[in-house]
């Protein structure tokens, strides 16, 4: 079939290269403007308009998918279907129906659950036990097409996002391959989203990433988990200055006080008081393993606290 790929870093060329080795032709390419990625971390950096150019394939930047200039091009360049991947804004309606059979995108997730942004961080935050990429169709609702295929990869309990991202982004191409093949050899019967089980994540922003002490350990864990490598670290406050958490795990001990009290060493760590009515005395702590300071310097925890009894926000 004769392909329009709406895609971006390396999502976006991971698959076009897969798509380049098929015996589908892609016609047009439309991404974001280059810029735009300028302040994301250095392992999202894979310029798809480069593999496109190097192919000869015609390249149209859009911050949005939604003129009538778009709709054109890609009716002049003869599309069958597009194909969109970390495409980061609004399609509309009139852009994703311009090839005759449609749009086709491949999210990194597994739907209906974790529609929207950020989907591996909050699923590693939310302590799935796996996770997946789907390819479905595109509509007017964002990400509620109906399905055609998924894969899922599982989480291991030491598991990063970046570590899921690694696993994912190889995925794209051969499971948008195959979605192509189904549309055209079949079977169609597309799995229908149930609502039921939707759920939709907006964006995370910097206070999402603030260690809430009043949730238990192992959820604390999870956040730091899923916010290391090129992701904005989990962070508290001590002594008004920002620390990032790059390492923690769950106390093997119950303790109880005041939660965010620096309580005590474990190992070459230290244990902060955390979880729901943690005065019970009742709940794990979180064990602090390495931290990085307001200078951008990392420290085993265990040197960096010099005395126990501070409090952390």
């Amino acid at each position: 079939m004769r392909v329009v790929l709406f895609g971006y870093q390396k999502w976006g060329t991971r698959l076009l290269a897969s798509l380049l080795e098929s015996r589908h032709e892609v016609v047009l390419l439309v991404s974001h403007p280059e810029e735009d990625s300028a302040h994301e971390p250095a392992i999202f950096q894979e310029p798809v308009a480069d593999l496109a150019r190097e192919h000869d394939i015609p390249v149209l930047y859009r911050q949005k998918a939604v003129d009538d200039e778009l709709v054109a091009a890609i009716t002049d360049s003869g599309a069958e279907i597009g194909v969109a991947c970390n495409w980061r804004t609004w399609i509309s309606p009139k852009v994703f129906s311009a090839p005759t059979r449609g749009t086709v995108n491949t999210h990194d997730a597994l739907l209906p659950k974790y529609a929207g942004f950020s989907p591996l961080n909050w699923a590693l935050i939310n302590g799935e036990s796996q996770v997946g990429i789907t390819a479905h169709w595109m509509d007017a609702d964002l990400d509620r097409g109906d399905i055609i295929t998924q894969r899922t990869v599982p989480v291991t309990p030491t598991d990063t996002t970046e570590d899921l991202f690694q696993r994912t982004v190889e995925l794209f191409g051969p499971l948008t391959l195959d979605a192509l093949d189904r549309v055209e050899h079949g079977p169609h019967d597309w799995l229908r989203q149930d609502p039921e089980h939707a759920s939709f994540f907006h964006r995370r922003a910097d206070r999402d990433n603030r260690i809430p002490w009043d949730r238990p350990a192992r959820d604390l864990v999870n956040l730091v988990r899923a916010q290391t490598g090129p992701y904005p670290n989990a962070w508290c406050l001590h002594e008004g200055r920002r620390l990032r958490v790059l390492e923690a795990s769950v106390s093997r001990n119950r303790c109880g006080g005041t939660n965010g009290r620096v309580f005590a060493r474990e190992g070459t760590g230290v244990i902060v008081v955390a979880g729901p009515e943690a005065w019970h005395g009742d709940q794990h702590g979180l064990v602090l393993q390495r931290v990085r300071d307001e200078d951008g310097v990392d420290h085993v925890a265990g040197d960096y606290f010099r005395r126990m009894g501070d409090y952390l926000d």
